[in-house]
């Protein structure tokens, strides 16, 4: 993986790996979840729409691609992230952080399943299969000491989350891979503040919440939404939809160091380990995977199009730049 990509995979095991407290720290004010999903995508979609409008033709990209940026919206910010925070209300900011680390073993399952569909034809490989089980282990040993239960609904609302979370990256890699990054982000975001602005509206608070509470809830905004939504579609672009989603191993770590911080929670020799195993498998399952030979390999930006139409790496192992495969000043 390229040094880009490896920026924007850090970038996204911090940004991705804090909302967890921060939703918690929400939903215990309390407020609804339908009133933080609103809040955390109003406030992304009014900092991202501007400079979409800027760039131009937003409005000629959202008809061309209305079908899968609707698909894309609704898998991967409407029903998830209403869900997510649903299920904090019952479960900890830790375990739905860790049972949100299985989105790499559903991506990996559905690119299998469904690769022709979606244009995921790379093969893993032993080593980047060594990777998922080395970081599926580390997410294992983190969980036995902090997976404090949930009754059965919450469980199922973080694994319908976690399908979306493994779906959509996919969705976006096959249709939307043309899209500059704040063309597809900012409509998506406003189209989800629209969907849940009536539910809010209907639960809003009937008091100020707290500073803590507000300082959540403009993090989620802020940092958790518009600007992990725009290094998310760029790591997509740059490495693929199945690497892009194994940052989801180091979430939990994130979160356990979070809890750490800012909690007063003990570090043990168990969470050590679950680090050491996380992070070790997520170089090994992001790591670039042999030359195909002829056929068409896993979209990026890193690649150039042939007179036949296919997409080929230029060197055969880290492609070249091709200019204008990115969405300019998306990030």
């Amino acid at each position: 993986m390229t040094a880009r990509g490896w920026f924007l995979f850090s970038l996204m095991g911090v940004v991705w790996g804090i909302p967890y407290l921060m939703i918690k720290v929400a939903v215990e004010a309390p407020l609804s979840p339908s009133f933080v999903v609103f809040t955390r995508c109003a406030l992304g979609a009014l900092l991202l729409l501007p400079f979409a409008i800027r760039q131009g033709g937003l409005l000629r990209t959202v008809r061309r691609h209305w079908a899968p940026m609707l698909a894309f919206a609704c898998i991967e910010i409407i029903g998830p992230w209403f869900t997510l925070t649903d299920a904090e209300r019952h479960l900890s900011s830790s375990t739905a952080g860790l049972l949100i680390a299985g989105v790499p073993i559903v991506g990996v399952l559905l690119a299998r399943l469904f690769g022709e569909t979606f244009g995921e034809t790379e093969r893993l490989g032993v080593r980047r299969v060594t990777g998922l089980a080395l970081g599926l282990g580390g997410v294992g040993v983190l969980t036995v000491p902090h997976l404090t239960g949930g009754d059965a609904r919450s469980l199922g609302e973080v694994l319908l989350t976690v399908l979306g979370y493994a779906t959509a990256p996919l969705i976006a890699a096959r249709w939307l891979r043309d899209v500059p990054t704040l063309q597809l982000t900012a409509p998506c975001l406003a189209l989800a503040a629209l969907v849940y602005a009536l539910p809010a509206a209907v639960t809003w608070p009937s008091e100020t919440p707290s500073t803590s509470v507000l300082v959540a809830l403009v993090g989620l905004g802020v940092i958790c939404t518009a600007l992990a939504f725009v290094a998310f579609l760029e790591l997509i672009k740059e490495v693929g939809p199945t690497r892009a989603t194994v940052f989801t191993y180091v979430n939990p770590a994130v979160a356990v160091a979070a809890g750490a911080l800012f909690l007063g929670e003990e570090l043990t020799l168990g969470i050590g380990a679950a680090f050491t195993l996380i992070l070790a498998g997520s170089v090994l399952a992001t790591a670039a995977g042999p030359a195909n030979s002829g056929g068409p390999v896993t979209w990026s930006t890193r690649q150039t199009s042939r007179a036949d139409g296919r997409v080929e790496s230029l060197d055969g192992g880290l492609p070249e730049e091709r200019p204008g495969s990115t969405g300019q000043g998306g990030g």
